[in-house]
C-alpha cells in the first residue's frame, strides 16, 4: 500500500458530500435513491461537467486528508447515485425505458430493465481511481455496487433465473475490479445493502455472485451492508436479517453499520477471521460526535473483537449530509480511534491479527 495503516485505522464508507454547486441537492433529497441514469440533478453543463467533477472530488479528498483519516475515496462525486453510475454503463440494460419493482422501503422504485446478456463493454471506474491516487499518497479505497443489490434492483426481462443474472453482474464487476487494481485501488468494496432487505433471495445466490466478483482478487475486499441512508431511512432496524452468512464471503472485511441502530455487537462473533469496518458515527444524528463518543463505540467493539481486526467508519455514506457537519464527524472519528490507539499502545501491545 501507498502508507502504513496504524492500528484500528479510519475510513469512510464511499460517499462524501457533492457540493450545491455541482448537484441539486433539493432534487436529490425530493426523491428516492436513483437507480436509473438521473442527469437532471447536476446544474453543471455536460460539456464542463467531468472538470467539475474533478474539482469535487479534490474537496472531498483534502476533506478527508484534513480531517485525518487513514483510508480515503474520491468522495464518489460523480455518481448520481452509488449503484447506478456502473450499472449505467453496462449492456443489456435500458435505463430509457425502465421497470417497476417494489424497493427496500417497499415503495414502487422505476429501475433499468434488463433486456439482454450483461456485459461490462469498457471500464467504468478507471479514471476515478487514477484521479484519486494522484492526488494522495494515503490508501486509495474505491466503490462498487454489489452483484445482488444490482440484481434486485432491475427487472429482470431476460433471464431464466436471477441468480443467473446476478453470475454476469459478478463477471462484469470481477473484470471491472481487475482494471481498478492496475489503475492504483488498494480496497476495493462491493455495497451490498439489499441483501438485509431481501433475505432469502440473499441466501439462494447473494454469497456465490459476491465470491465470483471478488475471484483472483489479490489486496483488501470488503462487503459493506446497511440499513440504508439515514436521510431516507429513520427507523432501523435493531439487528441484521442476513449476516452471519457473510463470514463465506472471500471478502476479508466487512462493513456494517452499527451507531444509529444501536446494534448488539456480540453480533460481532458470528464473523470470526473477519476484519469488521465498524460504523461508529449516527449519520442520522445532526450534531457531531465527541471524539470520547467515537473511542466508547470502539471500545465496546473491542470486547468482541481484538483491535488488529477493526477499522473505524460511519455507518454509511456520508451523501446526504452537509460538509461542514460531514467534516466534522470525520474528525471525530480519527480522534476517537487515536485515543483508543493511545490507550491501547499504553498498556500490553495488542496483536494485529
Amino acid at each position: 500500500m501507498s502508507a502504513t495503516l496504524p492500528l484500528i485505522p479510519t475510513a469512510v464508507v464511499g460517499s462524501y458530500p457533492q457540493p450545491e454547486w455541482l448537484v441539486d441537492h433539493a432534487a436529490m433529497r425530493a426523491r428516492r435513491v436513483p437507480r436509473v441514469r438521473s442527469p437532471e440533478l447536476w446544474r453543471v453543463p455536460m460539456a464542463m461537467l467531468q472538470s467539475a467533477q474533478d474539482e469535487a472530488a479534490l474537496i472531498a479528498i483534502r476533506d478527508q486528508v484534513e480531517a485525518g483519516i487513514d483510508i480515503i475515496t474520491d468522495g464518489e462525486v460523480r455518481r448520481e447515485s452509488y449503484s447506478n453510475h456502473f450499472c449505467g454503463a453496462l449492456e443489456g440494460l435500458d435505463h430509457a425505458n425502465p421497470g417497476e419493482i417494489i424497493g427496500r422501503t417497499g415503495k414502487p422504485t422505476l429501475v433499468p430493465r434488463v433486456v439482454g446478456k450483461v456485459r461490462r463493454p469498457h471500464p467504468v471506474e478507471t479514471r476515478d481511481v487514477a484521479f484519486l491516487r494522484a492526488h494522495t499518497d494515503r490508501v486509495a479505497k474505491i466503490t462498487l455496487p454489489g452483484p445482488f443489490t444490482m440484481t434486485v434492483q432491475a427487472k429482470n426481462e431476460h433471464y431464466a433465473d436471477e441468480a443467473e443474472l446476478a453470475m454476469d453482474f459478478a463477471a462484469a464487476l470481477n473484470a471491472e475490479i481487475r482494471d481498478l487494481k492496475a489503475a492504483g485501488a488498494e480496497v476495493i468494496q462491493l455495497d451490498e445493502p439489499w441483501m438485509q432487505a431481501f433475505p432469502e433471495r440473499a441466501r439462494r445466490f447473494a454469497i456465490p455472485a459476491i465470491n465470483r466478483a471478488l475471484e483472483g482478487i489479490e489486496g483488501t475486499t470488503v462487503v459493506h451492508m446497511c440499513f440504508g441512508y439515514a436521510a431516507m431511512v429513520d427507523d432501523k432496524p435493531a439487528g441484521y436479517s442476513f449476516l452471519p452468512e457473510l463470514a463465506g464471503t472471500i471478502a476479508g472485511q466487512i462493513s456494517i453499520e452499527a451507531a444509529q441502530p444501536r446494534l448488539d455487537l456480540g453480533v460481532l462473533a458470528d464473523l470470526a477471521g473477519k476484519t469488521i469496518m465498524l460504523g461508529v458515527l449516527d449519520l442520522g444524528d445532526p450534531g457531531i460526535e465527541t471524539a470520547e463518543t467515537v473511542a466508547a463505540r470502539l471500545r465496546a467493539a473491542l470486547r468482541h473483537i481484538p483491535p488488529g481486526r477493526l477499522v473505524a467508519a460511519p455507518d454509511c455514506g456520508m451523501k446526504y449530509l452537509p460538509r461542514a457537519t460531514a467534516f466534522g464527524k470525520l474528525r471525530a472519528l480519527a480522534d476517537g480511534a487515536a485515543l483508543v490507539r493511545r490507550e491501547l499502545e499504553a498498556g500490553a501491545a495488542p496483536s494485529r491479527g
